[in-house]
């Protein structure tokens, strides 16, 4: 959130508390606010206030993103703490209605606005990821604990075995002259697939990611990206993301790159990522293989869902 934000915590343009009770379904007249965390687009609505809090159904998670709405990457939905000690429960909705059990960003940007409206520096919220922790830097960004990586073949899941998932045999293109080939595999909250380029703007991503989020090989689909190592302690990516597209920043995608590429020895644990709407630092501690994500966040503005939005919303 920016520093010079006219934004008051717990309020929209209006005045109106995020946390306002909600009707005809999860998200109709309910309070917003749009962030994006270096050009992932967010949009994080408050439903801890009501009694019992309703999930958000696809279609409408579809029809909030419209250009009417609040068109965004990710929606982090905040629900009462099911888990003691935690400040939330939340639910991360891409913007084609399916969930996301990780959003690095996201949680950025939750952990800012929720910091602010509250004064906390330290924070924790439960996904369906795990229990992360979010704590202030000295530099006034939000790190998160993003957990540990997970690499065996069925946790990321792939649908059939490798035993070494730094490279595994899938390949765009002819086979003697792919295009893509050899992707690392790691789980990150979500799937992902990590193919090393020497430039990452010379590929198509547009084109290829659609092929490759569905391919068969990832049952649960899967975000694709593109990576190009600089140095021990820089990385330049682009993603194709899982259930959004292409998108300014996957913080998560960050997290799965750093980790890949300390694995073949490519890069140190801890590096800068790159990527097209700005900079992360992610570290994968070594004393407890937990990975790290440090960046800033910027608040856009606050508003209230208009209930026309979701007349015609419907679910799969």
């Amino acid at each position: 959130m920016s520093a010079h934000s006219p934004y008051k915590p717990g309020e929209s343009r209006a005045g109106r508390s995020l946390s306002k009770g909600i009707s005809m379904g999860a998200l109709a007249n309910q309070s917003f606010v749009k962030m994006n965390g270096i050009g992932n687009e967010i949009v994080v609505v408050d439903l801890r206030a009501g009694a019992h809090p309703a999930a958000i159904e696809p279609g409408e998670a579809r029809a909030a993103a419209q250009p009417s709405g609040a068109p965004y990457d990710q929606l982090m939905a905040l629900y009462p703490p099911r888990t003691a000690g935690t400040d939330a429960f939340i639910r991360i909705y891409n913007n084609d209605g399916s969930e996301a059990g990780a959003c690095g960003n996201g949680m950025r940007c939750v952990a800012d606005l929720v910091s602010r409206a509250t004064g906390k520096t330290a924070l924790t919220f439960e996904t369906a990821a795990g229990v992360l922790n979010c704590w202030k830097s000295g530099d006034g960004f939000f790190t998160v604990d993003m957990g540990k990586p997970r690499f065996a073949w069925n946790e990321i899941p792939l649908a059939e075995e490798f035993r070494d998932t730094r490279a595994i045999e899938l390949q765009i293109g002819p086979i003697d002259k792919p295009v893509l080939h050899s992707p690392s595999v790691v789980n990150m909250g979500n799937p992902h697939a990590v193919f090393w380029v020497d430039d990452v703007n010379a590929y198509d991503l547009a084109r290829f990611g659609p092929l490759l989020e569905n391919h068969p090989i990832f049952p649960e689909r899967a975000n694709v990206t593109l990576a190009q190592i600089v140095s021990r302690d820089h990385i330049i990516i682009r993603t194709w993301e899982r259930g959004a597209g292409l998108t300014k920043a996957c913080g998560s995608a960050a997290c799965a790159t750093a980790v890949a590429a300390a694995r073949l020895k490519r890069t140190a644990r801890k590096v800068g990522v790159t990527l097209p709407g700005g900079e992360l630092t992610i570290e994968w501690r070594e004393s407890d293989d937990h990975v790290l994500m440090t960046g800033p966040v910027e608040f856009e503005f606050a508003g209230r869902f208009d209930p026309a939005l979701f007349e015609k919303a419907s679910t799969p």
